[in-house]
């Protein structure tokens, strides 16, 4: 009888419930896994049959994990978690970057870094097949901790001892302003010129915004605060006039629908003022070394105008 019931306890299935307790959403768990939402809702009803008991407690509105789930579940991220590492030990004992890795890329970092680092990286990993992922910072981290990715290209310092990670260069911030703007003629610009109001800040969930706040001396965005979606519409926004921000160094690069709009302008300190960008990966993960290599070559690979990390 033990044995049969083993042989219908499927992994695949333990992910799909641990991809619906994460998400709180059949849909998007279903996106998750690359699953009809229909086959992944049959499978979690499978596998609940087969435990005899309820997961989730569903209704029109939301998806709730029940008691016996909450046990159920912790169990099973420790049973998909612990044959994902069986699957990486092995990997790790022939080529551990031949193949496919899952490389997450923050959204303030990946536009603006990957495409002069791409060709350079299949040059030198032939073997390797590259599946990004961009996202904010919280989310990939997540993902990164659940095993949904392999590694991540970081502002560090990261928030979790279960990460570790190698810093890989030092990117300075610059002043981005209006051409109109009263500050835009001065060669040079110290924090303290920033800390009025005007300033445009990126939505809640960007390590950069936080960033921001902090180097221009605010805890919080001011009452009548603009935010925007994303680097680009933030560099819009600026050409438009409507205020000033700080932007990493790779972001600051001229475009010429853009010309004569914005000025870009070096911060007085600038080797303090800025971020350091590492590449992190799970502690647990075998391929530990592969990383540190890879890091390496990312390393030699730094982008003009950024320097080696402190």
């Amino acid at each position: 009888m033990q044995n049969q019931t083993l042989a219908g306890l499927s992994l695949r299935d333990l992910e799909y419930a641990v991809a619906v307790a994460d998400l709180g959403h059949f849909g998007r768990a279903a996106e998750r896994c690359g699953v009809s939402q229909a086959g992944l809702s049959e499978q979690v009803r499978k596998l609940e049959s087969l435990l005899g008991a309820a997961l989730f407690e569903r209704t029109t509105r939301r998806i709730t994990v029940t008691p016996a789930g909450e046990v159920l579940l912790r169990q099973a991220r420790e049973v998909v978690a612990a044959a994902r590492l069986l699957l990486e030990m092995a990997r790790s004992r022939s080529e551990p970057l031949a193949g496919p890795l899952r490389l997450g890329v923050i959204a303030t970092l990946g536009p603006y870094y990957l495409p002069g680092l791409l060709r350079a990286a299949r040059a030198r990993y032939p073997r390797m097949e590259l599946r990004l992922q961009e996202g904010q910072t919280a989310s990939l981290l997540g993902a990164l901790q659940a095993g949904d990715l392999d590694a991540l290209l970081v502002a560090l310092p990261l928030p979790t001892e279960a990460l570790t990670a190698e810093a890989l260069f030092f990117e300075p911030f610059r002043a981005v302003l209006p051409c109109t703007h009263p500050l835009a003629s001065q060669p040079e610009l110290g924090l303290q010129d920033l800390a009025g109001a005007g300033l445009l800040l990126l939505e809640e969930g960007h390590c950069l915004r936080d960033q921001a706040l902090s180097l221009c001396g605010k805890s919080q965005p001011g009452r009548d605060a603009r935010f925007a979606s994303s680097l680009e519409m933030l560099r819009h926004m600026i050409a438009a006039g409507e205020g000033y921000s700080l932007l990493p160094l790779l972001a600051t690069q001229e475009r010429a629908e853009l010309d004569g709009l914005v000025r870009v302008r070096e911060l007085a300190h600038a080797e303090e003022v800025g971020r350091t960008i590492g590449l992190a990966w799970r502690r647990t993960d075998t391929r530990a070394e592969a990383f540190r290599e890879f890091a390496a070559f990312l390393r030699e690979m730094a982008p003009a105008g950024t320097r080696a990390a402190p």
